[in-house]
């Protein structure tokens, strides 16, 4: 790429260079403050900003996103009067438009796209607009997907700072982007220095002119305070206006976004096309604090199940899902979701998840029993069960009917055509009774329902039994297989897949970084520690599924993992729980390979990346595969993991850290003495591991998909015989 494309006020033909100054004020409504705080500076921004308005007639004022206008508009109605006024003349410029400045690499596709079209949907009602230029100057990388899904909301300008120019080299600070070849462009500046200042400098302005393409004559420099609210002061003002014309080739002017992308709409197809993501900034961000990130995960997944579900329901449920929405989209915001924030504004925001999966929960449940009590009568006990889902169900469930008693060994379970399923009963959940568990293969249509009956009634010949067929699964040694895949216990578990092995391992890797993890590319190599493990106890061996359990401990932390081999499968699934006490350390599941590797594919925001051999902390949604220069293909379905990194012989999937949070390093005092260390406790991950040289991505997804979506069950016993006559 070229690093040095910039102009040079005064060059031959005279003409001087627009600095097209923007008086902005950054707003974190969550950060180093509760977001309860991030109202009151929302508020006393807007009045600062409407003031300075009032008093400097030639001044534009630029504010982005949607929450903050609705805080304005709910708390104090006069100063969105004054507000919307300003915006009528031009004066106060909308830009950006979307709910919160996002995380811009760990919301799903669909939780991207709400996060635009709520803020789309308020500015158009309340302002009768929706701006083309979308805004995120703090985010901490952007997605390949980003371009794309601007497009299709009619946004084809962006206003991005970070990674920076340290963190990523580009050939010019503007540039046409694309996510990937044949995707839609926007065209992309790259703020100088900072989106905020307290004191103006003319370096600050002067940064603002280097690495501009070629013949271009305007660039954006961003005055404001920020980070805790604020925007332009009146000194700051006053210091533009005497240095107005006081740089040799250069003229400042109040201006906006969008009066600078006018500018240079000439001048766009001389841009250079930059494609794919642009990372990296605080790779830290991408593991640190994980509850936030699987509660808001599983949020979005759960709502989006609620709408495919209760598709045409009242007006009342899409309120409900509406709000929803707005609370996970407001824990898009990249301090919250990036675990940035300090301990005490977590819980709240935790809670503010939870209400949105709760809502969801219930209109699902509520929708899916409005179809259920639709079935006819019958006298055997059902099961219902619906696949909540927009693309189709092919895999295992769980189910556990209540039957008031044991288990017997002759009851069958019947399709909607009366043929019999094969099935297993495995072990129960609850340790205070007998209450059975069965497991069996399910396939569902795209939000389709099947109801299966559980027939008592036939007691078999002496010897039969309802739910054995051929053992399709085996023990040997203390190993698992199914006749195409097996896992052998050694030192660590060993994965068989033919002639290919993998053998995972947990390693604990010293992390002297922050919260944050500035500067950092890519965490240490430096393993401090591997897990240990007793030996196997085979808790299942049946026609459908074998599993062995592992109770582990890697220095602080008790690990218990469950191996599992199901028939007819061509992958080993790993459920891990840790119980995490580290200290400045960080858990990597680490895979090395026989031979290099040559490429790799991972699943990000809405989509695909192939990053090749990239080796450093990248975030990724749900698997990745491996392209081994032997050929084969290796893929790891992990939907509980938001990081990967590499080198040339293995992956490392970053499961968890613990560093102070909120906390920069080097930071005084080093060691806080009420710092709070991130993701202490409890936390459960699910790995499903296939090598097959015709891997293919699309499985990877369908199976990661599968996991986040399992099916929803209901018993159902109308006209069903009353107990004892069977």
């Amino acid at each position: 790429m070229q690093q040095d494309m910039r102009f040079v006020p005064g060059t031959a033909d005279g003409t001087d260079v627009t600095v097209h100054l923007i008086f902005n004020a950054h707003i974190d409504p969550v950060w180093l403050w509760p977001w309860q705080s991030g109202m009151d500076e929302a508020l006393a921004t807007c009045r600062s900003a409407c003031d300075r308005l009032d008093h400097n007639k030639d001044l534009i004022f630029t504010r982005g996103e949607a929450w903050v206008y609705d805080v304005v508009e709910r708390l104090d109605p006069d100063l969105f009067g004054r507000i919307m006024k300003h915006v009528a003349t031009g004066r106060w410029e909308i830009t950006g438009g979307w709910w919160i400045q996002p995380d811009c690499n760990l919301p799903s596709g669909n939780g991207l796209r709400k996060q635009i079209e709520i803020g789309k949907s308020y500015f158009e009602s309340r302002f009768g607009q929706f701006p083309r230029t979308a805004y995120n100057v703090d985010s901490f990388g952007h997605a390949a997907a980003l371009p794309r899904l601007m497009s299709g909301f009619g946004q084809d300008r962006y206003v991005m700072m970070r990674p920076q120019e340290h963190e990523l080299p580009l050939p010019a600070r503007l540039f046409r982007w694309r996510g990937h070849e044949g995707d839609p462009e926007v065209v992309t500046f790259r703020i100088a220095r900072n989106y905020e200042i307290a004191e103006l400098t003319l370096e600050h302005v002067l940064a603002s002119l280097k690495d501009l393409p070629e013949g271009v004559r305007h660039t954006m420099c961003f005055v404001g305070v920020g980070d805790h609210g604020g925007g332009p002061t009146e000194r700051q003002i006053q210091w533009c206006r005497d240095h107005a014309d006081r740089i040799p080739g250069c003229r400042l002017r109040f201006s906006s976004p969008s009066l600078f992308f006018d500018a240079v709409a000439d001048h766009v197809m001389d841009f250079p096309v930059v494609t794919g993501e642009l990372q990296y900034h605080a790779v830290g961000c991408y593991s640190a604090t994980r509850r936030i990130k699987t509660a808001v995960r599983d949020a979005e997944h759960r709502l989006h199940q609620a709408e495919i579900v209760s598709a045409g329901g009242d007006g009342t449920m899409n309120v409900r899902l509406y709000e929803a929405w707005r609370n996970v989209c407001f824990n898009h915001f990249h301090d919250t979701l990036g675990g940035a924030c300090i301990p005490s504004a977590y819980p709240q925001l935790e809670d503010q998840v939870g209400s949105a999966k709760a809502i969801a929960d219930e209109i699902l449940q509520y929708s899916f029993r409005r179809r259920v009590v639709t079935l006819p009568d019958d006298t055997m006990q059902r099961v219902a069960l619906l696949n909540a889902s927009d693309v189709p169900f092919d895999g295992y469930v769980t189910l556990a009917p209540w039957t008031e008693q044991m288990w017997e060994q002759h009851w069958r379970i019947i399709d909607e055509d009366g043929i019999s399923l094969r099935y297993q009963v495995i072990e129960q959940e609850a340790l205070a009774r007998h209450l059975p568990r069965i497991l069996l293969h399910l396939s569902l249509g795209a939000n389709q329902m099947k109801a299966f009956r559980i027939d008592r009634s036939i007691r078999p010949a002496a010897g039969a039994n309802g739910m054995v067929t051929a053992p399709a699964i085996t023990r040997e040694d203390s190993s698992l297989s199914n006749g195409a895949v097996r896992v052998t216990f050694e030192q660590h578990p060993v994965l068989h897949f033919g002639e290919t092995m993998l053998k995972p391992s947990l390693d604990l890797i010293v992390d002297d970084t922050g919260t944050w993890a500035h500067g950092v590319e890519r965490f240490s190599s430096q393993i401090t520690a591997q897990a240990s493990w007793s030996a196997p106890q085979i808790v299942h061996r049946g026609p459908l599924m074998a599993s062995a359990a592992q109770r582990g401990d890697i220095e602080r932390s008790d690990l218990l993992a469950d191996w599992r081999v199901h028939a007819g499968e061509s992958g080993i699934k790993l459920d891990l729980r840790v119980h995490w006490h580290a200290q400045h350390r960080l858990l990597k599941l680490t895979i090395p390979f026989d031979c290099a590797i040559d490429s790799r594919i991972d699943g990000v925001m809405d989509g695909k990346l192939n990053r090749g051999r990239h080796e450093a902390e990248r975030p990724i949604r749900d698997f990745v595969l491996v392209n081994l220069v032997s050929g084969m293909r290796v893929g790891i379905v992990c939907p509980d993991v938001f990081a990967v990194d590499a080198d040339a012989r293995s992956i490392r999937l970053t499961l968890l850290r613990s560093p102070f949070m909120a906390h920069h390093h080097p930071s005084h005092p080093a060691t806080p003495p009420h710092g709070v260390l991130t993701d202490q406790g409890m936390h459960e991950f699910r790995f499903e591991f296939l090598a097959d040289r015709a891997l293919k991505v699309e499985q990877l997804d369908r199976l990661a998909l599968m996991l986040h979506r399992p099916p929803l069950a209901s018993d159902w016993t109308k006209g069903m015989r009353a107990r004892g006559d069977y």
